[in-house]
This record gives C-alpha cells, structure tokens and sequence, in this order.
C-alpha cells in the first residue's frame, strides 16, 4: 500500500492547484486507503493502471455503500493533460462500479471546477448544490456541486 500511497502523493502534489484548498495530505489518503469500501486506480502516462509504477500520471480515488459509489478524488499531473487520462480513470471508475453492484454515481465539486467538462463528457449531470460550502484562504466562498450518473440508465458503453 506504500508503494500506491507514494504514488497518490506524487500526483497531487502538482495536480491540485493550493489556492483551492482540495488535496489531501498523506494522513488523509492513507486513511481512505484503509477503508474496506475504499478503491483506488492509479495510470501512468498511457493511461495503463499497472505500469504507473515507472510514472504516475493520474489516479481515482472511490468509496462505495450499497447501489451507489462516490468519486472522492480525480487528479491528472498538469503536464499529462489533454491526453485522455483524466477520462481513462472515469471509465474505469464507471466499470469496477457497476461490476461492484452500483447503481448510481455521485461526485462533488467547487462551482467553478474545470474538471465539469470531464464530469459533464462522461454523462454526470447536476443534481444539488450546496451554497458557499467551500471556503477559500482569503475569505471567500464557493458553491459545491452534486453530479450523479445513474448506471442503469447510462447506455453507453465503454
């Protein structure tokens, strides 16, 4: 789990920008980790889950509860952006959730996140918003956003 939990820790330090306050210290993701209901997925450049050993370029982080599963943490390294990584990771996600017995897929995010492009690509749509729920260092606030992507009635396929 060392080997993973370095690798997490590698990628967020360059994929999540401080001045929003999202990544996760160490103790964080270690204890997500140990969670039973807690998944991780981790790709390197290519998008192969099990050569991000050599260098790891992105990684997914879930917990799942009965028929649904939550999408925690999504992070791609700046400088492998725009290769289809982040996407790789979310159908993956999608895949082992549904092979897991979800039914539906849920993910939070800040109001002004550019990941919802990614979010909105893969089927997530709107279902809540939470007002001035994230607070930045100087003060200011944000809204959080609820998407779901329910399984069932998803017809893609991946």
């Amino acid at each position: 789990m060392i080997e993973e939990l370095d690798a997490v820790m590698e990628v967020m330090e360059t994929a999540f920008d401080p001045h929003w306050g999202e990544a996760w210290n160490r103790a964080q993701v270690l204890g997500s980790l140990q969670m039973p209901h807690s998944h991780l997925l981790i790709a390197d450049p290519s998008g192969d889950p099990w050569a991000y050993r050599r260098e790891p370029a992105g990684f997914l982080l879930s917990r799942n509860a009965p028929g649904e599963e939550e999408l925690l943490l999504v992070a791609v390294v700046p400088a492998h952006r725009g290769k289809r990584i982040g996407a790789t990771l979310m159908e993956r996600f999608r895949q082992d959730a549904q092979a897991r017995g979800a039914e539906r897929l849920f993910l939070e995010m800040r109001a002004n996140n550019p990941a919802e492009r990614l979010y909105r690509a893969q089927g997530y749509q709107p279902i809540g918003r939470r007002k001035d729920y994230y607070r930045l260092a100087d003060g200011s606030r944000l809204d959080a956003i609820t998407f779901a992507l329910d399984l069932e009635t998803d017809a893609r396929s991946y």
